[in-house]
């Protein structure tokens, strides 16, 4: 009995999944809020009967009384985030905060089927990430000074990195993260966002060529101390972030050629000096040629992916636990398995949703400042994206970073709460302006 529903289950949960999609860039064809509610409540629907159906299948397939209290107090959670969300904040963007319930939602899920523990540890990580960022719209509908600090955040940033890089935890051939009071966390994912901060700061100031010198050479000793930690995703993401706000700052095309020249310049030094990147770029080009050593896991991924086909093979019935960190950089392979590629490529199309989202709001900024910092956190987010799933699916090679807000890592969920947390603040302010001027 319990198979045959959780046969039936991989279907329903297809089809949950399509619906959702199918309403988050349905809600771009409506211009009025009412309509977007509706079609928000639907997104909302959807998502909880696909939360349920998918913790009834865990909980039939593991007899856990666990399960039924930890789905419990995500219910809790979910129902609490959306209701007041609305309530606290009139203006907010519901489709977002749909987005980040249905990501953390798949998130948990397929950690639950991995790890419980890791899923609880997860879930606490992500009520404080919540609770912290809470006031942060709020914050930023009152703070005025933001664009005249940019040293502030550069300095920070840098200073982050290099403690890192001289005193951080080796993770995988990188040194990744810090660990305080018996704590771990990983600066770079908030230096990210303080490094769009200094970029937009900088931009908003000037864009003549000395100031994008010195700003460029502020970037570049970002990735530069990244690349000495070997923290060579890292160092990718925030080089394709200011390559792409340089140039939307500007509008110089020579600037954006000079950037992909020097990034291709970059990549082939990282490949001569790094033994650790030689070994991923080998393990991408042919994994097969060493199967049971450094191709291991990419292939054990594209089985993971090949086996799951497009329906999946339903919960508990793959095999993710081969593929090595499947819950952090190949949380993607274990869903492919096991809800299916229509399910996986769902979940990519709910954060090309988010992406647009941001670029939308970016184009309606008036305040330079403002549409830089939206853009630059749009481009960080999807370029991330891109990153995770591409290792995954031997697009290109591995980089280490994490599926945001599905994947497992403290640090990854906080930062991206702040990321979507300033997001939000920019579209209440934007939302008030439009109102103050269509009652002016």
């Amino acid at each position: 009995m319990v198979n045959v529903v959780i046969e039936i289950s991989k279907y329903i949960l297809i089809l949950l999944m399509a619906a959702y999609t199918y309403w988050n860039f349905r809600y771009f064809r409506f211009g009025e809020e009412e309509e977007r509610r509706r079609v928000c409540r639907r997104q909302n629907g959807a998502m909880f009967a696909l939360h349920f159906v998918a913790y009834l299948v865990l909980y039939l397939k593991t007899e856990d009384e666990r399960v039924v209290l930890f789905y419990l107090a995500q219910v809790v959670f979910f129902a609490a985030y959306l209701g007041l969300s609305g309530i606290f904040y009139r203006h907010i963007s519901r489709i977002l905060v749909s987005n980040v319930c249905l990501l953390l939602c798949v998130g948990l899920i397929i950690l639950t089927r991995l790890s419980f523990a890791r899923a609880v540890r997860q879930f606490l990580i992500v009520a404080v990430s919540a609770l912290v960022t809470w006031m942060l719209p709020f914050i930023m509908d009152r703070a005025w000074q933001l664009a005249r600090i940019p040293w502030v955040y550069g300095i920070l940033g840098l200073v982050l990195l290099a403690v890192v890089w001289v005193a951080g935890s080796n993770s995988f051939g990188a040194q990744l993260s810090l660990s305080v009071g018996g704590l771990s966390f990983q600066p770079s994912e908030f230096v990210k966002i303080s490094f769009v901060f200094f970029v937009a700061a900088m931009f908003y100031r000037s864009t003549d060529i000395r100031q994008v010198a010195v700003t460029t050479a502020v970037a570049g000793a970002h990735v530069l101390v990244l690349a000495a930690s070997r923290d060579l995703g890292g160092a990718l993401l925030f080089f394709v972030t200011y390559l792409a706000m340089v140039f939307v700052a500007t509008g110089n095309l020579l600037y954006l050629l000079t950037g992909l020249v020097g990034g291709c310049g970059a990549c082939g030094a990282a490949y001569s000096l790094f033994s650790h990147v030689r070994v991923r770029v080998e393990a991408w080009r042919n994994p097969w040629a060493d199967i049971d050593n450094r191709g291991y896991q990419i292939t054990q991924s594209l089985f993971a992916i090949g086996t799951g086909g497009w329906f999946g093979m339903g919960l508990y019935q793959g095999t993710p636990y081969r593929i090595p960190v499947v819950e952090k950089d190949f949380a993607f392979a274990a869903i492919s398995e096991e809800l299916g590629g229509i399910f996986a490529v769902c979940l990519l199309f709910v954060c090309l949703g988010c992406f647009l989202q941001f670029v939308m709001l970016a184009g309606r900024m008036q305040a330079a400042f403002y549409r830089l910092v939206a853009f630059g956190l749009a481009v960080e987010y999807m370029v991330q994206v891109i990153l995770t799933v591409g290792g995954v699916i031997k697009f290109i090679p591995s980089t280490g970073v994490t599926l945001p807000l599905v994947s497992y890592g403290g640090s990854s969920v906080l930062a991206t709460f702040l990321l979507f947390g300033v997001m939000q603040g920019l579209y209440i302010l934007k939302e008030k302006d439009e109102e103050d001027e269509e009652w002016g």
